[in-house]
């Protein structure tokens, strides 16, 4: 029941991921919200309400050292990962980013092997090599050739976009077992904070540069949509997937980010359904399947006891 719960969440955090994506480009599109302003209407937000809603639940003591750890924490699931996405997508194609944002589940595998001793086997690399191969399906087949041009630096913009999978990576498998510590919103509450800390300084300039009163009501209630729904709910989410599932698995679910995306494509008329679309779906999907069902470190613990 508790691995249901896990999946269930990460499923709903990385699908409310995926109808953030067009969202955020609409926005944007508009010229009146930076990247890096949209970022910070993110964070600043989610930590204005992860700080409301702890002022509903017990208050818990983190001492200075586990403080510490969360910091850490948010440097690498927020500000690394928001950052340098941002940076690096401004910087290459979106088809690019989006090929290379595909590695995640592979590096959390990789991670989590080294730090906490899970097992590679082939049905988890079958199932890594499955997922990523649906979703570079869609990839290819949603994005238009004019697309798929260079930025300014695309090699700088590549590195940028690796470097998010990687550190949002770290993040899944190092901060695994420090998440049941404190409660989610303690955890998220903190991290949000100190992410606000390290942007702000950052960013100054291009939020006081808006032009607020240019913001229309729509572009308000796509932005609220990102801030309360692709940020503060999906967050609360994906700690939940992360306590109750393995790294690698956690991170398979990335790849439901495109199906999502393609979705609505398809829905606001921006793109059309094909049997590829469907191969695509299917591969990603049971990729997550064989992921989930590969051997744990604890289950190759217990065969090994039995002899």
């Amino acid at each position: 029941m508790s691995a249901a719960k896990g999946h269930l969440s990460m499923l709903t955090a990385n699908t409310i991921w995926g109808m953030m994506a067009p969202l955020a480009k609409y926005v944007m599109a508009a010229g009146v919200v930076t990247p890096f302003v949209l970022t910070d209407l993110r964070i600043f937000g989610a930590a204005v309400l992860f700080w409301i809603a702890s002022l509903f639940k017990k208050q818990e003591r983190v001492p200075v050292r586990d403080l510490a750890k969360l910091f850490v924490a948010s440097m690498l699931a927020i500000v690394f990962n928001q950052g340098s996405y941002i940076s690096g997508v401004g910087l290459t194609s979106p088809m690019d980013a989006s090929i290379i944002t595909t590695s995640m589940p592979l590096w959390a595998m990789l991670i989590a092997a080294v730090f906490l001793k899970e097992p590679i086997s082939a049905r988890k690399v079958g199932g890594i090599v499955a997922g990523a191969a649906g979703a570079l399906l869609l990839i290819t087949g949603s994005h238009r050739a004019a697309e798929a041009s260079a930025g300014d630096n695309a090699m700088l913009g590549n590195v940028l976009v690796l470097t998010a999978q990687l550190s949002y990576a770290f993040y899944l498998v190092l901060f695994k077992n420090f998440v049941t510590r404190y409660s989610i919103v303690t955890i998220m509450k903190w991290m949000f904070t100190f992410a606000s800390v390290v942007m702000l300084p950052l960013t100054f300039s291009d939020l006081n540069a808006t032009q607020w009163s240019d913001v229309e009501s729509r572009h308000i209630a796509s932005i609220a949509f990102i801030v309360v729904g692709a940020t503060f709910v999906s967050y609360i989410l994906v700690v939940v997937g992360q306590r109750l599932l393995r790294p690698t698995v956690a991170g398979m679910y990335n790849y439901v980010q495109p199906v999502v995306a393609s979705i609505i494509a398809i829905a606001w008329g921006m793109d059309s359904f094909s049997f590829v679309k469907l191969a695509a779906v299917i591969l990603i999907f049971g990729g997550v399947f064989l992921v989930s069902t590969s051997k744990s470190r604890e289950s190759v613990q217990k065969c090994a006891d039995k002899y």
